[in-house]
């Protein structure tokens, strides 16, 4: 199945809204702004299709005007299904001057045979803000395929101005290379990415606040390393697929008390 999305917001009286939507089967668009009055607009993308079955192919555009602030979330787990010639999707995302994107989807499960290639191109003008997550698991251990799938690929590629100045290139093929080896996996069984770029945040504070969350946290490895521009990449290795998605998303609520502050002192749940 071949399916489009288009999202175009703008802003009108200080207030994000949806400008303009286009989309194919099975994708639908659903607008979940609790507070009316808030700068932010919080979009979920939701499919009729229990999964990513061999021979689709996805493409999502997203194009956000000056100062927009979008957050868009995902439905469920995105299931890659049993596939001969493999699938994917190509995601695109522009956002101009002073502009905000927070995705952070629920993670991918690659089942038996699943051959899965997406890229992801993210262009940043001046002042932009982004937030982006990504979270891979082995597949469905309670049926017994543990690295089962054939081939995952996530290309992500960050511009500011046009100048690429983040490149993440994930490939794993486990029946060909076995994730337990050194310089792999190393055991554990899910591993979760996040890109955060904000010029304006005193990143130096907040990478402090992640490294003291993350070190609490039970069954899990994590790096937090300085992006090439203002901003901060992070790789968490662990089990469980619900615990790095509360992970991620609790990363995302202590940068945003970093946003235009500096020397702020943060105070995380758990």
């Amino acid at each position: 199945m071949k399916a489009q999305l288009t999202i175009q917001v703008c802003v009108r009286s200080g207030i994000t809204c949806l400008e303009q939507s286009y989309s194919t089967a099975p994708f639908k668009l659903a607008n979940i702004t609790e507070d009316k009055r808030s700068k932010q607009l919080q979009l979920v993308l939701m499919s009729s299709s229990p999964g990513i079955l061999d021979g689709d192919e996805y493409k999502i555009k997203i194009e956000m005007g000056e100062g927009a602030e979008l957050a868009l979330h995902t439905q469920s787990y995105q299931r890659l299904f049993n596939m001969k010639t493999g699938a994917g999707q190509i995601m695109e995302v522009f956002l101009q001057k002073s502009a905000s994107f927070i995705y952070l989807p629920h993670p991918a499960v690659p089942h038996n045979n699943s051959i899965f290639l997406s890229k992801n191109k993210i262009y940043l003008s001046d002042h932009c803000r982004l937030v982006w997550g990504e979270i891979i698991t082995c597949g469905r251990k309670l049926n017994g395929e543990v690295f089962r799938f054939s081939k995952y690929h996530n290309i992500t590629e960050v511009f500011i101005n046009g100048k690429l100045v983040i490149k993440e290139n994930l490939l794993m093929q486990p029946l060909l290379v076995n994730p337990d080896l050194i310089g792999q996996l190393e055991g554990f069984t899910h591993q979760a990415s996040f890109i955060y770029v904000d010029e304006k945040a005193d990143c130096i504070a907040a990478n402090n606040a992640l490294y003291e969350y993350l070190s609490l946290q039970k069954e899990i490895v994590f790096g937090i390393t300085s992006a090439p521009v203002n901003g901060l990449l992070i790789r968490l290795l662990g089990y469980k697929a619900s615990q790095l998605y509360d992970c991620l998303h609790e990363i995302n609520r202590i940068l945003s008390t970093f946003i235009h502050k500096k020397d702020t002192t943060v105070v995380y749940a758990g």
